[in-house]
């Protein structure tokens, strides 16, 4: 069974802003709904919009909240897209938003989606598999230095140039296909020493190759100002990232509005200049050994909440 990451906190964090009244919360990457499913259940009175750019999720999401009937509205949409389901939907406000990012354990769990290096599958990484390029078209037709600057950019790869030239060089002599292949370049590219201490050699360009099929941190950048100022007054949002990229794009979009804009030096808040958001969280909270044992997943998240406190 899926289990969602951190889900006694998400709880405890949105309670204040859900609890016995009629409420409206998004759920940016509905996935597997074990999130929304939750939430659903601790809040009788709550309406949840939830959206995702995978079909198949949003199948098995729709299965898995049919019980609770006409609260649940699940969209096919990228979550940049929020505002216009809002608008959709005549929604000018709601308590809450929820952001679970990254891959979800079915996309990972079906060797076919070609997400995970460890199984041999075709290089295709897309979310939504009805559109969009594959990581296979961005090996076989980028130039070498746009190879490069993805893996150093999305991957934080050291030896980015090296593998981009290894790329273009291999793929002359035949296309890129499957994911072993790469795995088998990737192993011959990185030094033998960085190998040893810096983990499994793939798993860097395979996170810069699915953030760019994807186009997850261009994503991320439009819809977390959008999220925000969707937020009533007392409204939350929850944002779990699993790499440093994400979170920082989080860390900075929370910080923005959290600070005072009046100029320093005057003895008062000018009306109207003062901070919009309430960090909820001091810095990201990590999850616990135990969840980490239960669910290796929950290792890499790094969690942050807010609240809105002035009118956007």
């Amino acid at each position: 069974m899926h289990e969602p990451v951190l889900l006694d906190r998400v709880l405890a964090l949105f309670a204040p802003a859900l609890a016995e009244r009629p409420a409206v919360l998004v759920d940016a990457t509905v996935g597997l709904g074990g999130h929304a499913d939750a939430l659903l259940s601790a809040h009788p009175e709550l309406t949840l919009v939830g959206l995702d750019r995978d079909p198949h999720a949003l199948a098995a999401s729709t299965d898995r909240l049919a019980r609770h009937g006409d609260r649940v509205r699940l969209v096919h949409a990228v979550y940049d897209r929020m505002p216009a389901v809002l608008a959709e939907l005549g929604l000018s406000s709601v308590d809450g938003v929820l952001f679970d990012l990254g891959v979800s354990s079915m996309q990972l769990d079906r060797a076919e989606r070609g997400f995970a290096y460890a199984k041999d599958a075709p290089l295709d990484m897309r979310m939504d598999q009805t559109a969009g390029k594959t990581a296979a078209d961005v090996l076989n037709t980028y130039p070498a230095e746009e190879l490069a600057r993805i893996l150093r950019e999305y991957g934080e790869e050291r030896f980015a140039q090296r593998i981009a030239r290894a790329v273009v060089s291999e793929r002359a002599r035949e296309p890129f296909a499957t994911s072993a292949r790469l795995v088998r370049l990737l192993y011959d590219t990185v030094p033998a020493a960085t190998r040893r201490t810096g983990g499994h050699p793939a798993k860097r360009t395979f996170q810069a190759l699915r953030i760019e099929v994807n186009g997850e941190l261009d994503a991320l950048r439009r819809a977390l100002p959008a999220a925000l100022a969707a937020l009533r007054v007392g409204g939350r949002i929850v944002v779990e990232s699993y790499q440093s990229l994400e979170d920082r794009l989080v860390k900075q979009a929370f910080a923005e509005l959290a600070r005072s804009r009046t100029p320093p030096g005057l003895p008062v808040e000018l009306p109207g200049h003062g901070p919009s958001l309430r960090l909820l969280t001091r810095g990201a909270e990590r999850a616990g050994e135990q969840e980490i044992e239960k669910n290796p997943r929950a290792a890499s998240v790094r969690l942050r909440a807010a609240e809105r406190i002035e009118a956007a």
